[in-house]
């Protein structure tokens, strides 16, 4: 095993999918990509790319999800993992499972937050789509309670 990518939401319960990465990637002596899929660009009628105060906060939002992704990847180095952090932009489970294959993932480590089962008839579960679609392994590290 050389690659684990590691989605993570930015949330309190990304914590321990860290940890736990972590721990798989120094023992197996693997790299490990941290992703963090951030919401596509809204759409705004009529104003072509938006409002200039809307690009700005967006821009904001996206320059500290970068700093918080690069400084966990940082905490993994001083572990002694190699560590790559990317922020990218598009459909959640989708751009995952296409990252996945870009950056020859050998697993995908990813949390699942345990929404219950209404909320995954409604609106789905990201790990199921990744768990259905990926052409890797999947571990689903199951949520904390900690959101």
């Amino acid at each position: 095993m050389n690659n684990i990518l590691v989605p993570i939401d930015l949330s309190p319960s990304s914590e321990g999918v860290f940890d736990l990465a972590c721990l798989f990637a120094k023992q197996l002596d693997c790299k490990l990509w941290l992703i963090h899929v951030a919401a596509p660009d809204p759409d705004f009628v009529g104003y072509g790319v938006g409002p200039q105060y809307v690009r700005e906060q967006r821009a904001d939002e996206l320059r500290k999800e970068h700093v918080d992704l690069q400084a966990m990847a940082k905490r993994a180095e001083a572990r002694g993992i190699v560590a790559e952090a990317l922020l990218v932009q598009g459909p959640t489970a989708e751009t995952l499972v296409l990252e996945s294959e870009r950056l020859k993932a050998d697993m995908v480590m990813m949390g699942s937050h345990g929404h219950g089962a209404l909320y995954s008839a409604v609106m789905g579960s990201t790990s199921n789509h990744v768990l259905r679609d990926s052409r890797v392994p999947v571990l689903i590290v199951p949520s904390t309670g900690r959101d």
